[in-house]
């Protein structure tokens, strides 16, 4: 295995997360610029799709869809790998669990009830969780990193405190923040060997396979959704876009700034959120909630760019 590859993430993650050239850490940050902002569409379509899909369908047909886009790249380099996720089956099925069967599932349920908005304040918390884990596995985070975090955590407390109503789906929310902010943790433990596109297959994989009792159940119990424009083309942005390129791109940018700094980019989703659903819900957005914003974005350029 080449150190270029180490370096890009389809190797060992323990090495790429060390400090390293300028590149790296800016592709790193790019990648979690870039999965931040697919991924704050995907709450949008979350909100959009809550009167008309049934949760679980949603994430179900999601997966079905990035399984079916990752398949060309990953299913024969899993294969090709597969005595190794035997022998580390115990951590591929919990990042299975945590990042694909459970986490999209609560985000989709909190979309019945939550406003965007609210989904992309909530998820802001992870964050903090991503920091608390790496700090608990002995990693320092810094002092510019720490106050990045913070200042960007005032940020959305003042926008979540600015008199924003909360329902019961918030807490559906709170949930899925805590099992992100645990998956992108458990990423940087990602066994020594495994390779990026036959991990994120194999997930893919094990996630839907996890997903598909529950799926059954909400056919029988609610009845299936009528495929139409409205319903299909959410359904492939979020099985493209937000599941197969937007976990690609975080994963790898996990293997090379770690999930600390990129959980600081990661505080740029509620920005996106609140603009995307401004701009197609109609979901209002004021000028103490740009302040806010601007809280969020100082604490983003100072924690993520730093190296202490």
């Amino acid at each position: 295995m080449s150190l270029a590859e180490r370096r890009t993430g389809t190797g060992a993650a323990p090495a790429a997360v060390r400090p390293g050239p300028a590149a790296p850490v800016a592709l790193g940050i790019g990648l979690a610029v870039l999965a931040t902002v697919v991924w704050s569409g995907s709450f949008v379509t979350s909100r959009a799709l809550g009167d008309s899909v049934p949760p679980v369908q949603h994430a179900f047909w999601r997966w079905v869809v990035a399984l079916a886009v990752v398949a060309p790249f990953g299913a024969r380099r899993a294969w090709r790998q597969r005595a190794l996720i035997r022998r580390h089956l115990g951590f591929v099925l919990l990042a299975s669990l945590l990042g694909v069967t459970v986490y999209n599932t609560l985000v989709n349920q909190a979309g019945v009830t939550t406003p965007a908005a609210n989904m992309g304040m909530i998820m802001a918390a992870s964050p903090v969780l991503m920091a608390l884990w790496d700090r608990a596995g002995g990693i320092r985070l810094g002092p510019r990193r720490v106050a990045g975090l913070l200042l960007a955590c005032a940020g959305v407390l003042l926008l979540v405190g600015g008199g924003t109503s909360f329902s019961a789906g918030d807490l559906w929310m709170i949930a899925a923040a805590c099992c992100f902010g645990s998956y992108s943790a458990l990423l940087r433990r990602r066994p020594d060997g495994l390779d990026g596109a036959g991990f994120l297959f194999t997930t893919f994989f094990l996630g839907t396979l996890m997903l598909l009792p529950a799926h059954a159940a909400s056919v029988a119990v609610q009845g299936g959704f009528s495929a139409t424009p409205g319903t299909v083309l959410p359904l492939l942005y979020v099985g493209i876009a937000s599941s197969a390129l937007a976990f690609f791109a975080w994963n790898k940018a996990i293997s090379l700034i770690g999930p600390t700094r990129a959980g600081i980019v990661y505080y740029l989703q509620p920005v996106c959120v609140a603009l995307l659903s401004w701009a197609l819900l109609a979901e209002p957005t004021g000028w103490a909630q740009v302040g806010c914003m601007a809280l969020i974005l100082g604490g983003v350029v100072l924690g993520a760019g730093s190296r202490t």
